[in-house]
């Protein structure tokens, strides 16, 4: 159960949270600075939690607020004097001199992270603006007050104090009226954060036994990965065990197959075999065969040969002959060298005959210009 400071502190930021708006919401881990070293980051979430930006209308201010279950780890005021520094891809922070601390969030995600950058400088730009804006009304404030009391006489001091009861009594009711209507508001508010408070608490009841749930839901899902665990050993020696009789098997496998290789090629020799064998008993019957042909054959060969020597005798006369031919052939091929010689003469005095044509025409085509 939190202490009564903690109690009021929720209580209090929850009444804040109740009257401001919220306009960005985040997740992110949240770390705080050593206070001893000053330079190590202490985790002041287990996990990534809500962290938002909220507005207050009333007060005109922007805060960074986030809760882990009961305790609030973050709530920082933005001022204009502010900066939001990245140190990393997925990590950033800030120093607030309220606190006494410096804040750092980290991201998922390199993108997250520049969304809440961009979101920082907007809100203090905003509170360097409302600080401005109230700087302007206080000044516009004071000048009116001043202006009034200058034009208040100083005798008219005394009497406003020193006045009747009548007068008094009309100064003080009014006043006791605003203060009246104050505190009804004031009772409002506080019946308000009371009830906002209560169910609150009843809310933060139900979240821790809902956390105490996944406690022991935790725990059993421990449990049951120790369990896993064993199994998952189990199941991998089991898986290497069969890994090794696979490998086994497919040595055997392997050693069939090539059996069966051995057996197929035994196979296609043996039917080569037997078709060489069919064929080698083919030709030793036409050789059988054949052999009874030969008598035949060499009765036929006789004749043969007798038609032979004839037609040496008819080859020998034919010789003779193509000799005779031959030497005709020469006397012809001599013949027709000399008619060649002299057709050649011939084609020479012919083409000189031509030209002289040719010449006698062109001094008959010229004579016939002249004229």
């Amino acid at each position: 159960m939190p202490s009564a400071t903690e109690r009021s502190l929720i209580v209090d930021l929850l009444n804040n949270m109740y009257r401001e708006q919220p306009i960005f919401t985040t997740r992110a881990h949240v770390f705080q600075i050593d206070p001893t070293t000053k330079k190590n980051w202490v985790p002041a979430s287990k996990q990534a939690v809500t962290v938002s930006y909220f507005y207050d209308s009333t007060r005109n201010s922007y805060r960074v607020i986030s809760v882990d279950g009961s305790k609030v780890i973050i709530n920082s005021t933005i001022t204009p004097n502010m900066t939001f520094t990245k140190t990393s891809q997925k990590f950033g922070q800030w120093a607030d001199s309220r606190a006494n601390t410096v804040f750092g969030l980290g991201f998922a995600s390199e993108q997250q992270l520049a969304k809440f950058a961009e979101k920082f400088q907007e809100v203090k730009e905003a509170a360097k603006l409302a600080r401005e804006k109230s700087q302007e009304k206080i000044e516009t404030s004071s000048n009116h007050s001043q202006e009034s009391g200058r034009e208040t006489p100083s005798s008219a001091q005394p009497s406003s104090i020193n006045g009747t009861d009548d007068e008094k009594i009309s100064h003080v009711g009014p006043m006791e009226t605003q203060l009246k209507s104050e505190n009804d508001h004031l009772k409002t508010v506080i019946e308000q954060g009371n009830t906002n408070a209560k169910k609150w608490e009843t809310e933060l009841q139900t979240l821790r036994d809902s956390n105490a749930r996944l406690v022991d839901a935790l725990k059993e899902s421990a449990a049951n990965v120790e369990t896993w665990k064993k199994q998952l050993a189990a199941c991998k020696e089991e898986n290497s065990q069969l890994r090794d009789t696979i490998a086994d098997l497919e040595a055997q496998c392997n050693e069939a197959n090539r059996e069966k290789e051995r057996n197929t090629q035994l196979t296609v020799k043996v039917k080569q075999l037997q078709t060489e064998l069919q064929e080698k008993e083919q030709e030793l019957e036409n050789l059988r065969t054949q052999a009874e042909t030969i008598p035949k054959l060499m009765e036929e060969c006789e004749n043969l040969t007798q038609k032979l020597q004839v037609a040496e005798k008819k080859n020998k006369d034919l010789e003779r002959r193509i000799g005779t031919l031959e030497a005709d052939i020469e006397d012809n091929r001599h013949k027709q060298g000399y008619l060649k010689a002299e057709l050649k003469k011939f084609m020479d005095v012919l083409d000189g005959k031509i030209d002289e044509l040719h010449e006698f025409r062109q001094g008959l085509s010229k004579l016939g210009v002249d004229n």
